[in-house]
This record gives C-alpha cells, structure tokens and sequence, in this order.
C-alpha cells in the first residue's frame, strides 16, 4: 500500500445502493489510526501530491459536498441526534459522494480532510477549508464564531483551493462587532493569497427560550448579502453560501442585493427532499448564482440512498 493512502477503491468488492450506484469499500480505521499515530507526516504529504483543479471547471457551476458540522458540535440529522457521529460512517458516504459525476469537492475541517486525503480521496478535487467553528451548537457562546479552524495559512500551506467562513450577526449583541471585524481580517488574509472565501452570512437571533434562530425571510436574507458583501479591503476573492429564502419567489430579488459570486446552501431539510429541490432549482436560474453547497440532506438521505440524492442534486446545475 502506498504510504498515505488506506480504504479500498470505487467497485472494489463493493456493494449498491438502491440506485445501482457502487458504494465505496469500508473505510479501515486501524490503518487510519496507524498512519496518524506512527506517520503523522503522511498527511502532509499526502497533500503535496494531491492532483488539483481549478475551483470552476468549464461549465462555471459548483457542486460541493458539506461536512463541517461535527466540528460545532452538530451532529443530528433529523430526528437522529449523533447520525453524524460515526466517523467511519461519514467518510464511506463522503467517499461515495465525492465519486460521483458532477461533484466538484468537498468543505469540511482539518480531522476530516486529513483523512480524505489519506484515503486518496481528493484527487481532482476543490478543496474547502472551514475557518470558524468556534460558535458551538446550543452554547451560550454560539454567537462568538471564532477562527478556530483553518487559517488563510493552512489552506495556502496545503494547496486547498478556498475557505469557507460563517457570519452570523445580532442585532441586540454587541459581541457581533466582534465576529464581523474577525471576518472582515480572515477575507483580508486571503485576498492577500488570492484564496477564494465563501462567507455565509445570517442575521439570527435567540428565541424566548433561548434557542438561536436565523432569520431567513427576504428582509433579513437582503441586509445579511449587504453586510458581507462590504467587508474586507477587497471583494475580489469572496463569494457568499446563501441561503434560499422563506419564500422561494423572493429570491430574485434578494440576489439583486450584490454582484458577487453565490452557491446555495442546502441546510436541513427533513423529509421533503422534493421540496428542497424545487427551492434549488429555481434559484440557480439567477445570473449571481454559481452552485449549490449541500451537506446532510445529500449525505443522509431519508431514503439511505446517497447516490441517488447525489445525482439528483448534481442534476439541478
């Protein structure tokens, strides 16, 4: 075995999926385990060898695979609390998402992606750093979005291909200042590095319980695409993650708000899968709008089939 690559292929003793699709062999964990435990350095260079793209290809659309939410403690899938818990799990299904026609790449942080480009898995792909994970799903600080993971560095260090960062502002914290000036210097850092940044912007706020709520009607959706659009020295590298809004037909509109390069992202859907796609669908009909960036409705499909969901949203660019 190559030193820095552990699993088995794409059809390598494989089993399908109600699709048809091959899935990917079991990840072997132990060899995972293994390689970081007595060759720390595999995941370096692993990563120098990696074969890289351009982060557009000639169609000029993004399909990006999300898996970052482990990192803020958000690990539920519908009404599965811990769905994404199980390491091992969630690196088949990224590995047979990565695999299919159409996906550009995943966004995800450092202990994912070390594995991926382990497991060979990166190979010709967009490669998304998450930078700011600090925001802890259901803590008192879940506001305070600090950097704490991927700095401009790292991602120029490794030879990842953007950033993705996220910017959720209330009105009524003044702890919001903070995150704002913090992602105004993150896009500054990687400008300086001609690094694409995807900063996903929400105006939220708690609920009587406490509970924080992004506010995705039209009115909210618009002022959040002002805001990041004017921070930063320079807008040349940023893109915005986006959200489609309460109501789908606003959205015309709303993308009116700036010039700048926009994916959607997917978020939770629950059952209605359908439903989903036809909000999708619509919106990637408007000129700003570039792809999608979808995470656990892809992933973990009511329905098992990772696959099928796979292709059917790679279907809708």
């Amino acid at each position: 075995m190559r030193a820095g690559r552990v699993g088995g292929t794409e059809g390598e003793g494989t089993d399908r999926g109600a699709s048809g699709a091959p899935a990917v062999r079991s990840v072997d964990v132990g060899e995972l385990v293994r390689l970081r435990a007595q060759r720390p350095e595999a995941i370096a260079e692993a990563a120098a060898r990696r074969v890289r793209r351009p982060l557009l290809n000639d169609s000029g659309r993004l399909m990006i695979v999300a898996a970052d939410h482990p990192a803020r403690g958000a690990l539920g899938v519908g009404e599965r609390a811990f769905a994404m818990a199980n390491r091992a799990d969630l690196l088949e299904r990224l590995c047979l998402a990565l695999s299919r026609p159409g996906v550009d790449g995943v966004l995800a942080t450092a202990d994912i992606l070390d594995d991926l480009l382990l497991l060979g898995a990166l190979d010709g792909k967009v490669v998304m750093g998450s930078m700011n994970r600090g925001g802890l799903q259901g803590a008192s600080f879940e506001l305070d979005d600090r950097f704490t993971g991927h700095r401009a560095e790292d991602i120029e260090r490794l030879g990842f291909d953007a950033g993705k960062l996220l910017l959720r502002i209330d009105y009524s914290d003044p702890g919001s200042l903070t995150t704002l000036e913090s992602t105004a210097r993150a896009i500054d850092d990687m400008a300086a590095r001609r690094l694409p940044v995807f900063v996903e912007p929400f105006l939220s706020r708690r609920t009587d319980e406490g509970r924080l709520r992004n506010d995705l009607s039209a009115e909210a959706v618009t002022r959040s695409i002002a805001i990041a659009s004017g921070l930063g020295g320079t807008s040349a590298y940023t893109w915005l993650k986006l959200p489609v809004t309460e109501n789908p037909d606003d959205m015309a509109e709303v993308m009116q708000t700036s010039t700048l390069p926009a994916v959607l992202l997917g978020g939770e859907v629950g059952d209605d899968q359908d439903g989903a796609y036809e909000k999708w669908r619509g919106a990637l009909q408007l000129p700003t709008v570039r792809g999608l960036v979808v995470g656990r409705s892809l992933l973990y499909p009511a329905d098992g089939d990772v696959a099928a969901a796979v292709d059917t949203a790679v279907g809708l660019l």
